[in-house]
C-alpha cells in the first residue's frame, strides 16, 4: 500500500512538471495562448507573427497528442466522461493556434506563409491519423459506442457519441495495421496535392490582370473605373486602370464592358485559372486527387469515393443525389435556351452580327433585362450601399433572432487588417453578450476568392458558456476614397446568405464542440432560407436607399425587382448544377487513365450542356472539391438545401404576418438554428414544417415547369 502511494505520489509529481514545462513553452508563444481581453477573451492578430505559426503548430500537436495520451492511458473502464468529454477537452492549444492559420490560410496569405503551409501539410496530416487510427483510443470509443446502443444516454451525449464513433470509422479506425499505414500515408499525399492546388489556383488569381486603358472603358461604371484606377496605381500601373482576377471584378466588367474583345480576354483568364499548361497547371493534380481518394475508400471496402463520403449526409448516396439534380438539370437547360434566344435576337436586332459566346452571356442578359423588364442592374445596384445592407441584416437578426449588433470601439479589439469592422452581439431583452462579429470585406492579395463565414470560436457550454466570435468574409473591390461602395443584388443575396451562417453559429445552443459541426447538405439551408429576408418590404422600404439621395426604392422599382425575380434563373440555376454534376460524375468514375480536360468535355457534352455559358467552377480551379475534402462530391448539397429553403420559405409566405410572423420566427431559432448538429436534420425540418420538403416550391421560385411524377 505505501509503494502504491508512493508510486501515485511519482506520477503525480511528473505530470505536474511537464504540465509546468508546456506551460512554460505555450507562455513563449502567443498563438497556443488561451484568449485573454474583453468579450470573454479574443484571438491576438495584433501580435501574429509568421515565425511563429510553425513552432505553435508543431507544439499545438504535440499537446493534443499527449492529452490523447493521458485518455488512453487511463486505467478506470471507459466511460462517456473520462473519454468522450475528455476528447471534447483535448488540443484546446492547437485549437487557439489554429484559428490564427486559418487567418494566414485564406485572408492574408503570402509566399512566406505558403511555403510553411506547405511544410506543414503533411506533418499534420500525419498528426490526424495519429487520433483516428488510435487503436486503444478507439477501443475506449467502441466500449461508450456499445454501451450507449443497451442503455441510450441523454439525446445531446448520444448524438455526440454516434457523431464521433462515426467520424473513426470512416477515417479507418477498424483496418487492420498494414491498412491503417497505406490509409495514412494516402493522406499525407492528399493534405500535399491540396495545399498545392489551392496555391496554384491562388497564383493564377494574383498575376492574370488585365489593364485597361482610357479609351477601353465604355459602359463602366464610375465606382468600377474609380476602384480599378486605385488599384492599378497600387501596383505600380499609374494611369491604367485592373480588371483582378476574381468574380467581384470579373462579374460586372462581363456585365457592362462594351469591349467584347476585351470581354473575352477577361474571361479567359477567369475560367483558365488552374489550366494554363504551365508549372500551376491543376489537371494533373485532380487527376493524382481522384486516384488516391479511390484507393482510400476502397481499404474501407467502398467502390468510390462518393459512396463513402455521403454515407453520413441527408442524401445518403451518390443516387439520391443525382436523382435530384437530374430532376432539375432538364428544366435549366431548356430555361437557357430560351435565354440565349432571347439574347441572339436583341444582339442581331441592334444590328450586332454575332453568335452569342460565353463572354456575352453576362452583357446581353442585362440588355435583355431592361427591355423585358425595363429593369436596369445599374439602377438597382445606385440602391445597394455595402453598409446599409450591413445595417439591414442586423435589423433581420433583430427581429427574428432578438440580436443586438453594436459597433465595438475603434482599436478595442485587436484585427488582422485594418479593413476589418467588429460588432459586439447582444440579446436585446437582457443586454447580454453572445460574441462578437468580424467583418473582412475587400479583396486583397493573398485573400482566397469568393464569400465565406468562419468562426474563432464556437458556442458550448461545456465547461461554462463560451462568447461566440464569428466572422463573414468578402472580396469586393475596395472603393475609392469617399466613395460608396455600391453592390450587384447578386452580390448582395450573397451578403446574406453569408451572414445566414454566422446568426447560425450565434444561436447555436449545444453542450458539446462536436455538435456545432453541421451536416455538410443541411447546413447551407439555414444560410440560403436568410437570403428570403433581403426582398421583404422592410429590408428595401428602409435599407435599399440611394447612395446620393437617401431616398428608398419607388414602388414601381420594386415591383420591377420581384417581376424579374425568376430572370436569368436558367444561367444560374446550370452553371451552378454543372459543377455539383461534375463534381459527383468525377468521384463515381474510374480513376485510372483519367485524363480530367478530356472528362471535362466529355461529361458536359453528354448532359447537353449549353456552348454559352461555363460551369460555375472549373475543374482545375474547384477549390471546394481540391483544395481540401469538405465540399467533395458535396456541392450538391446548394441544390438540396435549397429544396429545404423554398418550401421554408413557402411557410413563412403564408403566414399570418409573413417573413416577421414571430411564431414562424421562434420555431426558425428553435428547431433550425440553436440546435447546430445536435439532432438528426430531418428531424429538425420537421419539427419546424410537420412535413417533409418536396421539389414543387424550388420549381416554383425558379419558374421552371414541375416535373412530373
Amino acid at each position: 500500500m505505501i509503494q502504491k502511494t508512493l508510486t501515485l505520489i511519482a506520477i503525480s509529481v511528473t505530470l505536474i512538471c511537464c504540465k509546468k514545462e508546456q506551460q512554460k513553452q505555450t507562455n513563449n508563444i502567443v498563438l497556443l495562448q488561451e484568449f485573454t481581453g474583453p468579450y470573454g477573451g479574443v484571438p491576438a492578430f495584433d501580435q501574429l507573427k509568421i515565425d511563429d505559426v510553425k513552432p505553435a503548430m508543431l507544439l499545438g500537436m504535440e499537446l493534443h497528442l499527449k492529452d490523447i495520451d493521458a485518455i488512453v492511458n487511463n486505467s478506470e473502464p471507459a466511460t462517456f466522461k473520462n473519454t468522450i468529454e475528455a476528447m471534447e477537452r483535448a488540443g484546446k492549444e492547437l485549437k487557439n493556434t489554429q484559428v490564427y492559420y486559418g487567418i494566414l490560410s485564406s485572408n492574408i496569405s503570402t509566399p512566406e506563409f505558403r511555403k510553411i503551409k506547405s511544410e506543414l501539410a503533411p506533418i499534420f496530416s500525419d498528426f490526424n491519423s495519429k487520433i483516428t487510427q488510435n487503436s486503444k483510443l478507439f477501443h475506449r470509443i467502441n466500449t461508450v459506442y456499445q454501451e450507449s446502443l443497451k442503455n441510450p444516454f441523454p439525446a445531446d451525449q448520444q448524438r455526440v457519441i454516434e457523431l464521433i464513433y462515426k467520424r473513426f470509422e470512416m477515417n479507418g479506425a477498424k483496418l487492420n495495421n498494414s491498412k491503417k499505414e497505406t490509409y495514412a500515408n494516402i493522406n499525407k499525399e492528399l493534405s500535399n496535392l491540396y495545399t498545392q492546388f489551392a496555391s496554384n489556383v491562388l497564383h493564377d488569381e494574383e498575376n492574370y490582370i488585365t489593364y485597361l486603358t482610357k479609351d477601353e472603358l465604355g459602359g463602366l461604371s464610375t465606382g468600377f473605373i474609380k476602384s480599378a484606377a486605385k488599384i492599378a496605381e497600387d501596383k505600380g500601373k499609374k494611369g491604367k486602370y485592373a480588371v483582378t482576377n476574381t468574380r467581384s471584378s470579373m462579374d460586372p466588367f462581363l456585365t457592362y464592358s462594351t469591349n467584347r474583345v476585351l470581354r473575352k480576354k477577361v474571361w479567359e483568364n477567369y475560367y483558365s485559372r488552374g489550366d494554363n499548361g504551365d508549372a500551376y497547371d491543376n489537371n494533373d493534380i485532380v487527376a493524382q486527387i481522384l486516384k488516391l481518394r479511390k484507393q482510400r475508400v476502397a481499404l474501407l471496402g467502398h467502390q468510390n469515393y462518393a459512396e463513402w463520403r455521403l454515407q453520413n449526409r441527408m442524401a445518403k448516396t451518390p443516387e439520391n443525389a443525382l436523382k435530384l439534380m437530374e430532376a432539375v438539370w432538364p428544366a435549366a437547360i431548356a430555361r437557357v435556351s430560351e435565354e440565349v434566344k432571347d439574347m441572339q435576337s436583341l444582339a442581331l436586332a441592334t444590328g450586332e452580327n454575332i453568335t452569342i459566346e460565353p463572354w456575352d452571356y453576362r452583357f446581353y442578359a442585362e440588355k435583355v433585362r431592361k427591355l423585358k423588364y425595363d429593369l436596369d442592374s445599374d439602377e438597382v445596384k445606385q440602391y445597394l450601399q455595402l453598409d446599409k445592407l450591413v445595417e439591414a441584416m442586423h435589423f433581420v437578426a433583430g427581429k427574428l433572432f432578438h440580436f443586438k449588433f453594436t459597433p465595438v470601439p475603434e482599436n478595442s479589439v485587436p484585427v488582422f487588417h485594418k479593413d476589418v469592422k467588429v460588432w459586439e452581439v447582444t440579446r436585446i431583452d437582457t443586454n447580454e453578450n453572445i460574441g462578437l462579429w468580424y467583418f473582412d470585406p475587400y479583396a486583397r492579395e493573398g485573400k482566397r476568392s469568393g464569400a465565406w463565414a468562419t468562426t474563432y470560436r464556437s458556442h458550448t457550454t461545456f465547461d461554462g458558456k463560451t462568447n461566440v466570435l464569428g466572422s463573414n468574409n468578402s472580396n469586393f473591390i475596395k472603393p475609392a476614397p469617399g466613395e460608396a461602395l455600391l453592390v450587384s443584388w447578386d452580390d448582395a443575396i450573397t451578403c446574406f446568405h453569408e451572414f445566414g451562417h454566422a446568426l447560425h453559429f450565434f444561436s447555436s445552443n449545444v453542450k458539446y464542440p462536436t455538435l456545432s459541426s453541421g451536416v455538410r447538405d443541411y447546413t447551407e439551408f439555414q444560410s440560403q432560407l436568410l437570403e428570403r429576408w433581403l426582398s421583404t418590404d422592410l429590408v428595401i422600404q428602409n435599407y435599399l436607399l440611394h447612395y446620393q439621395t437617401g431616398k428608398p426604392m419607388s414602388p414601381e422599382l420594386i415591383s420591377k425587382i420581384k417581376k424579374a425575380a425568376t430572370f436569368n434563373k436558367g444561367f444560374g440555376t446550370t452553371e451552378y448544377l454543372a459543377s455539383a454534376l461534375m463534381d459527383m460524375k468525377l468521384h463515381l468514375a474510374d480513376p485510372t487513365n483519367i485524363d480530367i480536360d478530356q472528362f471535362e468535355r466529355e461529361t458536359l457534352l453528354s448532359l447537353n450542356m449549353p456552348k454559352e455559358l461555363p460551369m460555375r467552377h472549373r475543374t482545375p480551379h474547384f477549390n471546394h472539391v481540391f483544395s481540401g475534402e469538405g465540399y467533395a462530391t458535396g456541392y450538391y448539397g446548394y441544390l438540396w438545401a435549397d429544396v429545404l429553403t423554398s418550401d421554408a420559405a413557402e411557410a413563412f409566405a403564408n403566414a399570418p404576418n409573413g417573413f416577421y410572423d414571430e411564431e414562424m420566427a421562434e420555431k426558425l431559432v428553435k428547431y433550425l438554428f440553436a440546435p447546430s448538429n445536435s439532432m438528426d436534420p430531418e428531424q429538425a425540418y420537421l419539427l419546424f414544417r410537420g412535413q417533409k420538403a418536396t421539389i414543387e416550391p424550388l420549381m416554383r421560385d425558379r419558374g421552371f415547369p414541375i416535373p412530373k411524377k
